[in-house]
C-alpha cells in the first residue's frame, strides 16, 4: 500500500518512503525526481542521490528547500535535517493529493559562490513546461518516448510488442486495469493498492465506461445501470489462470454492487452477501504453488435486484470442491485455510473442548508447509467468526462446525498395522485417538472401530464380516474424512443460500433482475495433474468457448446477416477440444464413466480405451514411454494428466458401514448433514422436537406429582437416538438430557435458538420451512454429489462426479446465455508472487492463449454498440425530428446532419452499428440537448413567475397606499377629537377652580363679617364635580389598558377587604399590592401547570371515558381534569395527594446540584435554586461589564474544581477564588446538565411550531411559556432578567441579545435525545431566534419602565412645587380664618404631606418595582409596534398632564390612584449619580438587586 502526495509517497514495506524532489531549472527535462529514503536519511544523503540520478555537476553546492505554499516562502533544510520526518508533519490532505496539488513540495536549489541561494522562478519553469507540452501536441517537438493508453483499442500500431509495452508501462505506474473496449484486463500486482476506498465507489457511480481511469468498479457500475435501464439480466465473467487475482476481483465487484444498492434503502441482504465471501474462502480456499489464496472450488454468485435497484436476494452456486486436498497436498501447498484459523485462534476453552493440538501434530496438515508470509491467523479467525455471525450461524452451530473439523483432523491421525498372528487382518496403532473421535462425532467407540477396520458383506442367506487390507483401510479412512468435509461444505452453502433467500424469489410469477458474478477456478498446470485439474481445465475450455462465441463468432455472423461491409478476423476455435472431452459417446469423460462401472477395470485399461478412441486426434497425445498419462492440447497450452486415481475420484464412494455409523450419531447436526433430502430431515427434526417437548412436559408433571404426593410414577416417555422408548420407573436426569443432543434441525436450529444465544435475533428471519427447503433443493438438485454417493444401498445408481460436473457446467452456460456478459480477464504478473514484478514472457503467454491480440483487433475494427432501428429512435428521440419513422434512410440523414464520421458507424438492414466513441458522442449531444430544454423550461417558468410577482407587487403597493391614506385620515380625526376633548376638560377644570375660588372668597368674607366661625358650605356643583372626577379617574386610560400585565407566577387569594365591592382607601404598600393582586386574579386564567408535594399536574380535558387514578371514579367526557405525573385524575383529587413525589424527595441525590431534576433544587419557600441565585448574583456584582462574559471559557481544571465544590458543599464555596469566566462556564454547565432543560423537552416541538409561524410569533411564544411548571418558570424568569441586564451593557461587555441567545439556546431549549441529529442541526436557528425574541421583548419592557419612572419623577416634582405654593399662600393668612382653612382644606394637604411626598412616593416606588418588566397582553405584533411607538406620546399627553388643583381630587382622600400608580416619592433616584454601575438609563439604586421585584423577576403575558 502507498500514500502518494505532492512532495513524496510513503511506502510501508521496509519503512521506506519516496520523496518527489522538484529540480526546477537545474534539470529542465525533469518535472520531479523520485528518491527513496528512510526516516533517518539526511538532506545531504538525499542530495547525493539526486546528483547521481540526475547526473548533475558535483562541483556545485546544492541545498533542499521545503515549500508549504505555491509560490510561497522556501525553508532551507540543513544538511542534517531529515526530509522524511519533515514530510510526515504535512497535513493529511497534502499527503493524499498527487502531483496535481500546489502546496507542500521539496525543491532542489543551487548555492551561489557567496553562500546565498540561487532562487529560480518555479512558476516560470512550470509555464515553460506547459508551453513545451503544447508544442509537442502540435507536432513542433518530437513525441515523448513512453505513452500509455488506458484502452488498447487506441493503440496506433497493434502488435504483440506494443500491446505488451503498453501494459508494462501502465503496470509500472501501478495502473493495473486496462480496457479493451468493454473488456477489462487486470494484472495481479500481488500487492494491495489504495484505489478501493469509498471515494472511488462514489467516483465511478453512474459514469460511462471509458470516461475515467479503468477500474473494476466501472465494470460493476455499468452492469448495474444497464440492468436497471434495459431491464435485462447481466453477468460478469472473471477468468484467468490460478494466481491471477480472480477471487479478489470478485470481492471488489460484490463490494461495489452492494454499495450501489445501499445508496437507497438497504434491504439487509448486502451484509449477508459480504459475510458469505470470507466464510466460503475459509472453507474452500487454500495455498497452492501459484497462489496463496487459491479457490479450490468454483462459485457463481447471482445477486437479485428489485426494479428500484435494491438488493432483494442472492444465490450461490458451487462447483467441484477439491476434496483430495484434504488428505494429501503437493510440495509447497497447504490444506484448507479454516484448519489453520481454528488451531491458531481458538480460545483455551475451545482447545480443551475440541481436543485441539498444533498443526505439526496432524497428519492432514504436516505434509509440507504450515504458514504463509504476512498472514495473521488469529485475526483471520476473528474475521471468520464475525462473517459466520453475519450470515446467521449461531454460537452453538459454530461450535458444532469446529467440533466436526477437529474430528476430521483427528481421524487423519489414525494409523493402521497388520496383526502378527493373522496376515489378512489389521489393527489400529494408536487406539487412544478413537475415544476423541467418537466423542467429537458423538458415536459409539466400538462401532467406530468396527467401521474403520472391517466391512460387512451380505450374501444369499448370510452376513459376512471381512477385515480390510491395509491400503483399503487407509482409503476408507480418507474417504470418510473427505465425505464429511464435502457434506459440511454443501451444508454451509445451503445455509448461506437460505439466508440470502427472499420470499418473493419462490414465486414463479415474480420477475427478477439479476447480476451474476462467476469466479471459477483458473487454468492449472502443475507437475502432477490429476482428475481435479482435468475438470478445472475443462471448465476453463467452456468459458473460453463462451468468450469466443460472444466476441468473435456471434458478432461476425451478425455483421454478415445485416449486410454491412466486414472482413472476417480469424481466431482460435476450441470446439474440437471440448468435443474431445465431453461429446457422447466417445468423449473422455463418458469413457471414464464406463470404466468406473467395471469392477475389474484398472488405470491401464482406461488409458488403452482413450488410445483406441482418439489416437488420431490432434488434441490428444500419449507419451512415448510407458507412462500412465495422456496430454491434452488446451487453448492455454499442453497439459499432461496422470490417470492414477481417475476412476476412484470419479466415484469417491463411502461404504454403507460408515454411513450407518454417522447416522447413528447422537449429534443431530451430523445426522442432518448426512441426510440426502433436506425436506425429510427437516420434517424428522420437527417430529423429534415434538417428542422432546412432550417428554419435557411429562417429566415436569411427574416431578410435580412426586413433590405433592411423595410417590413415584411408573412410566415416562423417553426419546433417545432415533426411536421412542417407554421406560418404567426410571427418571431422566439433567445430565442425560444434556448428553442427548436433541436439536431438531441442524439447518434451522429451531428449538435451540434463543434470544440469549443471538442478541440481534436476526436468525428469526432465516428459519427454515418446507416451502423454502423445496425451493433450494430444486435449485441444487444437479449438485447433490456427496449426498447421493453416501447412499449406495439405493436401487438407483448415483451419477458420477464427472456427470454431475457436466450438468453443473451446462446449467451455468444456460444462465450466462440468458444475460448480457461483461468479461474480466485476470493475468498473473509473475510466478514468484513478488509485488509489482512484471514478467514479460509469462504475461505474453497469457495474452496469446486468451486471444487478446485478436480481441483488440476485432474491437478496433468492429462495432461494440448496436441498436435496432426502433431502439435507436426511442433512445435518441430528443435529437431526432418529431414523428420520425425508424427507417434506414432517416437514420442515415440524421448521421449526416450531425457530421458523424462514416468510418465509425454502419447502418444494416434492421440495426445500427457504432463504435464506442461515436456512442459516447451521441450521448453527450443527447445530454446537452436535454440540458438546453431544461434551461428553456426554467427560463419560461421564471418569466411567468416574474410577471406574477410584479403584478402582486403592484397590488401590494396599491393596497399599502390606500391603507396609509386611511390611517392618515383616521389619525387626523383622532387628533381633532383629542383636541376638542382636551379643550372641554380644560374648560371644565377652569370652571371648577373658579367655582372653588368664589366659594372660598365667600366663606372668608362671611367669616370676617360674622362673629362665629363658619364651615364653608359644600355646594352641589362642587360635590357633583368631585363625584364626576372620581368616576373619571376610576376608568383606566387607553395607556393603562395597553400596559396592563398578566403575571404567570402563582398569586395568593385576595384579602377579605378586596372581596366586596365597597370603596377602599389605599393607606399602605400592602393595600396597593392587595389591590393589584385582586385585579390580577380577575384577569388571569386558571394556571395550566401547577405543583403539589413535588407532583407536577397539568389541566386537561379528556375526549374519551377515563378513570381517576386517585379515587377510581369516572372522569366524564370533556370534564376538567388533570394529569398528575403522567397519571390521570380529577382536578379536585390533585390537591388531596399526601405522598411526596419520589423524583423530588430522593434523599440520596439531595446534596447534588448538577445533573438532577430542577424540582429537587426548589421548594415552596425557594422558587429559584440556590446555586442559580448565588452564581447570578456574583456575576451581576462583579462581571456585568466584563468583555465576552459568556463567550470566553475559563480554565478546565478550575471549572472542574468549582463544579465539584458546588456539587458537594455549596455553602462553603468562596466564589472570589475563581475567575469570572470560570463561574460563567460552570453556570452554563449547570444549565446543560439539567435532565430536563428550562424550556422542557415536552414543549420543544411547540416552540419550534410557534417560531415557524409568520404572524403572532410573540404571542405564540408566551402562550407556550404559560405551560411551564412553577419551578421552571421561576428559574427561567430569573435567567432572562439576568440576560437582560447583561445585554443592556452591550457597549462594554460586547454581549448582544443575539450573542446571548446563541450561547444559551442550546442550554435552555435543547432538543430531546430521540430527535434526528440532522433535524436538530436544522432547528438551531429557530431555537436561537426564540431565545433572542424573549430577551429583546424583556429589554423593551425594561426600558419602558425606566421611562415611566422618569415620568413619575417629573409628576412628583410638579406636585410638590404646587403644594409648596399652596402652603406659602396659606401661611400668609393671619386672620382667625386660618383654623377654618386648616379644618376645611388642610385635611387633603395633610394627606399629601406625609403620604404624598414620603409615604406615597415610597409606596409607588415599591409597587412600580413590583410591576417592573411585566409584559402587557398584546393582541398582535402590529399592535406591539403601535404601542411601542406611542409610549412617548401617551406619557406626555396622559401621565404628565397634572394641574395643581387636579392633585386634590377628593376631600375625603379616598382615590389617589392615577394610571395604576399613586405618586413617586421625592427621593426616588434623587441620589442617582453617573457611577460605573448606575449610568444614564439604567436601574436606580433601589433596583440594583432583583429582590425588589417581589414574587417574580419577569411577567410573561399570554
Amino acid at each position: 500500500m502507498s500514500v502518494n502526495d505532492v512532495g513524496g509517497r510513503r511506502r510501508f514495506e521496509d519503512s521506506e518512503y519516496t520523496l518527489h524532489i522538484y529540480p526546477g531549472s537545474i534539470a529542465e527535462g525533469t518535472i520531479y525526481c523520485p528518491i527513496t529514503a528512510r526516516k533517518t536519511s539526511t538532506a545531504a544523503e538525499v542530495i547525493d542521490s539526486l546528483i547521481n540520478k540526475l547526473q548533475l555537476e558535483k562541483t556545485k553546492c546544492y541545498v533542499l528547500a521545503e515549500v508549504k505554499e505555491f509560490g510561497g516562502e522556501e525553508w532551507i533544510l540543513n544538511p542534517t535535517d531529515c526530509p522524511v520526518q519533515r514530510m510526515m508533519l504535512w497535513p493529511r490532505m497534502a499527503l493524499e493529493n498527487r502531483i496535481s496539488g500546489e502546496d507542500y513540495r521539496f525543491l532542489l536549489r543551487e548555492k551561489n559562490l557567496d553562500g546565498s541561494i540561487h532562487y529560480g522562478s518555479l512558476q516560470s519553469w512550470l509555464r515553460v513546461t506547459e508551453e513545451r507540452r503544447r508544442m509537442v501536441e502540435r507536432g513542433f517537438l518530437p513525441q515523448p518516448q513512453q505513452k500509455d493508453y488506458d484502452d488498447l483499442c487506441g493503440l496506433p500500431d497493434l502488435n504483440e510488442k506494443t500491446l505488451l509495452e503498453n501494459l508494462r508501462n501502465r503496470f509500472k505506474q501501478e495502473k493495473i486495469y486496462t480496457y479493451v473496449g468493454s473488456i477489462l484486463i487486470v494484472i495481479n500486482p500481488f500487492k494491495f493498492l489504495p484505489i478501493y476506498n469509498p471515494k472511488y465507489v462514489k467516483m465511478y457511480d453512474n459514469h460511462q465506461l471509458g470516461k475515467l481511469e479503468p477500474h473494476i468498479y466501472a465494470v460493476a457500475d455499468v452492469a448495474y445501470h444497464a440492468m436497471l435501464q434495459r431491464k435485462k439480466n447481466q453477468c460478469i465473467v472473471i477468468s484467468g489462470e490460478s494466481g491471477s487475482g480472480k477471487t479478489q476481483s470478485t470481492n471488489f465487484l460484490i463490494h461495489h454492487l452492494t454499495a450501489l444498492s445501499q445508496k437507497g434503502f438497504a434491504s439487509g441482504v448486502e451484509q449477508i452477501i459480504l459475510g458469505a465471501g470470507p466464510v466460503l474462502e475459509a472453507f474452500g480456499n487454500a495455498k497452492t504453488a501459484h497462489n496463496n489464496n487459491s479457490s479450490r472450488f468454483g462459485k457463481f454468485i447471482q445477486v437479485n435486484y428489485q426494479e428500484t435497484g435494491t438488493v432483494r436476494g442472492a444465490y450461490v452456486e458451487k462447483y467441484l470442491l477439491e476434496k483430495s486436498r484434504l488428505v494429501y497436498q503437493e510440495h509447497n501447498e497447504r490444506n484448507y485455510h479454516v484448519f489453520y484459523y481454528l488451531l491458531a485462534g481458538a480460545s483455551e476453552e475451545e482447545r480443551s473442548a475440541f481436543h485441539l493440538k498444533q498443526p505439526e501434530e496432524y497428519h492432514y496438515l504436516n505434509q509440507d508447509c504450515f504458514s504463509v508470509e504476512g498472514e495473521d491467523l488469529k485475526h483471520d479467525f476473528e474475521r471468520l467468526q464475525l462473517a459466520m455471525e453475519m450470515v446467521g450461524f449461531l454460537p452453538k452451530t459454530r461450535r458444532q462446525i469446529f467440533s466436526l473439523l477437529s474430528a476430521i483432523l483427528h481421524l487423519g491421525n489414525i494409523r493402521y498395522k497388520k496383526k502378527t498372528y493373522r496376515d489378512d487382518s489389521i489393527d489400529i496403532c494408536n487406539p487412544e485417538i478413537l475415544p476423541v473421535v467418537s466423542e467429537l462425532l458423538e458415536v459409539k467407540e466400538e462401532m467406530l472401530f468396527e467401521a474403520l477396520v472391517t466391512r460387512k458383506t451380505v450374501t444369499v442367506g448370510e452376513k459376512l464380516i471381512l477385515p480390510y487390507k491395509l491400503a483399503e483401510a487407509v482409503t476408507v479412512r480418507n474417504s470418510m474424512a473427505k465425505s464429511l468435509y464435502s457434506a459440511l461444505f454443501d451444508w454451509i452453502v445451503f445455509r448461506i443460500n437460505h439466508a440470502l433467500l427472499n420470499s418473493k424469489d419462490m414465486e414463479e410469477s415474480t420477475k427478477t433482475l439479476s447480476i451474476g458474478v462467476l469466479d471459477i477456478f483458473g487454468f492449472e498446470d502443475y507437475e502432477n495433474n490429476s482428475f481435479e485439474q482435468f475438470c478445472i481445465n475443462f471448465a476453463n475450455e467452456r468459458l473460453q468457448h463462451y468468450f469466443n462465441q460472444h466476441i468473435f463468432k456471434l458478432e461476425q455472423e451478425e455483421y454478415r446477416a445485416e449486410g454491412i461491409s466486414w472482413h472476417n478476423i480469424d481466431y482460435i476455435d476450441n470446439s474440437s477440444c471440448i468435443n474431445l472431452i465431453s461429446k457422447k459417446p466417445t468423449g473422455l469423460l463418458h469413457l471414464l464413466d464406463e470404466e468406473s462401472n467395471f469392477p475389474q477395470a484398472t488405470n491401464q485399461t482406461l488409458l488403452d480405451k482413450f488410445k483406441r478412441q482418439h489416437e488420431g486426434s490432434s488434441y490428444i497425445e500419449f507419451p512415448a514411454v510407458m507412462e500412465p498419462a495422456f496430454i491434452i492440447k488446451h487453448y492455454a497450452g499442453k497439459v499432461k494428466y496422470g490417470v492414477k486415481d481417475f476412476r476412484e475420484k470419479n466415484t469417491d464412494h463411502m461404504r454403507p458401514d460408515i454411513v450407518a455409523l454417522l447416522r447413528s450419531s447422537r449429534n443431530a447436526f451430523i445426522c442432518g448433514m448426512i441426510g440426502i433430502d433436506p425436506v425429510a430431515v427437516f420434517r424428522w427434526a420437527v417430529l423429534r422436537a415434538f417428542f422432546r417437548a412432550m417428554v419435557a412436559f411429562r417429566e415436569a408433571g411427574k416431578r410435580y406429582v412426586e413433590k405433592k404426593t411423595g410417590t413415584c410414577s411408573c412410566e415416562s416417555l423417553h426419546y433417545t437416538g432415533n426411536t421412542v422408548h417407554l421406560i418404567c420407573g426410571k427418571n431422566l436426569t439433567h445430565k442425560q438430557w444434556q448428553s442427548w443432543d436433541l436439536c431438531p434441525c441442524p439447518l434451522g436450529e429451531l428449538p435451540t435458538m434463543s434470544r440469549h444465544d443471538h442478541p440481534g435475533w436476526t436468525a428469526l428471519g432465516h428459519l427454515l420451512d418446507v416451502k423454502s427447503l423445496k425451493h433450494l433443493t430444486n435449485l441444487t438438485l444437479h449438485d447433490r454429489i456427496t449426498k447421493s454417493l453416501l447412499h449406495l444401498h439405493k436401487k438407483k445408481k448415483p451419477p458420477s462426479i464427472s456427470a454431475q460436473f457436466q450438468a453443473s457446467l451446462n446449467k451455468l452456460m444456460e444462465t450466462l446465455g440468458q444475460a448480457e456478459p461483461y468479461f474480466v480477464k485476470c493475468i498473473r504478473s509473475n510466478a514468484e508472487k513478488l509485488p509489482l514484478r512484471f514478467n514479460d514472457s509469462l504475461v505474453l503467454r497469457q495474452l496469446r492463449y486468451t486471444g487478446m491480440l485478436e480481441t483488440v483487433r476485432i474491437r478496433q475494427s468492429g462495432y461494440s454498440c448496436k441498436y435496432s432501428f426502433q431502439d435507436f429512435v426511442n433512445h435518441f428521440h430528443v435529437l431526432l425530428p418529431q414523428g420520425i419513422s425508424p427507417s434506414k434512410h432517416n437514420i442515415h440523414d440524421f448521421f449526416r446532419k450531425i457530421k458523424l464520421n462514416p468510418d465509425n458507424y454502419q447502418v444494416g438492414r434492421t440495426m445500427v452499428f457504432m463504435k464506442e466513441r461515436e456512442r459516447q458522442l451521441l450521448q453527450d449531444l443527447l445530454h446537452q440537448e436535454v440540458l438546453r430544454r431544461i434551461t428553456l423550461l426554467q427560463r419560461w417558468f421564471r418569466f411567468v413567475e416574474r410577471r406574477r410577482f410584479l403584478q402582486m407587487q403592484f397590488a401590494a403597493h396599491l393596497i399599502q397606499s390606500c391603507w396609509r391614506e386611511h390611517a392618515r385620515r383616521r389619525h387626523a380625526a383622532a387628533t381633532s377629537i383629542q383636541a376638542a376633548w382636551r379643550g372641554h376638560r380644560s374648560r371644565q377644570a377652569l370652571a371648577a377652580r373658579r367655582s372653588r375660588a368664589v366659594c372660598l372668597q365667600a366663606a372668608c368674607r362671611g367669616y370676617l363679617l360674622g362673629p362665629h366661625p363658619l364651615t364653608p358650605p359644600r355646594s352641589p356643583e362642587l360635590s357633583g364635580l368631585y363625584r364626576r372626577e372620581f368616576k373619571e379617574n376610576k376608568e383606566p386610560s387607553p395607556k393603562v389598558k395597553r400596559k396592563r400585565s398578566v403575571k404567570i407566577s402563582n398569586v395568593a387569594l385576595e384579602p377579605v377587604q378586596w372581596q366586596n365591592d365597597s370603596l377602599q382607601i389605599i393607606t399602605s404598600a400592602s393595600d396597593l399590592k392587595s389591590m393589584d393582586e385582586f385585579l390580577l386574579k380577575k384577569v388571569t386564567p386558571a394556571l395550566a401547570v401547577e405543583e403539589h408535594n413535588g407532583h407536577i399536574f397539568k389541566a386537561t380535558q379528556y375526549s374519551i371515558p377515563t378513570y381517576c387514578e386517585y379515587c377510581s371514579s369516572l372522569i366524564w367526557i370533556m370534564d376538567r381534569a388533570s394529569v398528575l405525573c403522567k397519571y390521570a385524575c380529577h382536578k379536585k383529587c390533585c390537591l388531596k395527594t399526601t405522598t411526596k413525589c419520589s423524583k423530588k424527595h430522593d434523599p440520596e441525590l439531595s446534596p447534588r446540584q448538577f445533573g438532577v431534576e430542577l424540582s429537587r433544587l426548589t421548594s415552596e419557600e425557594r422558587a429559584v435554586p440556590l446555586l442559580v441565585e448565588k452564581l447570578i448574583n456574583y456575576i451581576e456584582m462583579h462581571g456585568l461589564y466584563t468583555e465576552g462574559i459568556y463567550r470566553k471559557s475559563g480554565s478546565t481544571n478550575k471549572i472542574k474544581e468549582l463544579r465539584q465544590g458546588l456539587d458537594t458543599d455549596i455553602d462553603n464555596v468562596n466564589l472570589d477564588d475563581y475567575n469570572i469566566h470560570v463561574i460563567a462556564s460552570v453556570f452554563k454547565q449547570w444549565l446543560r446538565d439539567l435532565p430536563n432543560p428550562l424550556m422542557t423537552f415536552e414543549l420543544y416541538e411547540e416552540f419550534l411550531r410557534v417560531m415557524g409561524e409568520e404572524k403572532e410569533t410573540v404571542r405564540g411564544v408566551y402562550s407556550v411559556i404559560d405551560q411551564l411548571s412553577r419551578t421552571h418558570l421561576s428559574t427561567l424568569e430569573r435567567l432572562i432578567f439576568h440576560l437582560v441586564r447583561i445585554a443592556l451593557q452591550e457597549e462594554t461587555n460586547r454581549m448582544s441579545a443575539n450573542a446571548l441567545a446563541i450561547v444559551f439556546a442550546p442550554c435552555i431549549l435543547r432538543c430531546p435525545d430521540t430527535t434526528d441529529p440532522l433535524q436538530s442541526v436544522q432547528d438551531i436557528s429557530k431555537t436561537t431566534t426564540c431565545v433572542e425574541l424573549i430577551v429583546i421583548e424583556q429589554m423593551n419592557k425594561y426600558k419602558a419602565r425606566l421611562k415611566d419612572i422618569n415620568s413619575l419623577e417629573f409628576a412628583e416634582n410638579k406636585a410638590k412645587s404646587r403644594l409648596s405654593l399652596i402652603r406659602r399662600s396659606m401661611v400668609r393668612c393671619l386672620s382667625p380664618l386660618c383654623p377654618l382653612l386648616a379644618r376645611a382644606s388642610l385635611s387633603p394637604l395633610h394627606l399629601f404631606g406625609p403620604v404624598g411626598s414620603m409615604g406615597l412616593g415610597w409606596l409607588c416606588r415599591e409597587e412600580l418595582t413590583f410591576e417592573m418588566l411585566t409584559l402587557e397582553p398584546r393582541a398582535s405584533d402590529d399592535e406591539t409596534l403601535e404601542s411601542e411607538a406611542s409610549i412617548g406620546t401617551a406619557d406626555s399627553s396622559e401621565n404628565l398632564n397634572f394641574d395643581s388643583e387636579g392633585a386634590i381630587s377628593d376631600r375625603s382622600g379616598k382615590s389617589w390612584v392615577y394610571h395604576g400608580v399613586v405618586w413617586v416619592g421625592r427621593d426616588l433616584q434623587r441620589s442617582r449619580s453617573p457611577s460605573p454601575c448606575h449610568g444614564q438609563g439604567h436601574l436606580p439604586p433601589c433596583f440594583s438587586s432583583p429582590c425588589c421585584f417581589g414574587k417574580g423577576y419577569l411577567g410573561f403575558s399570554s
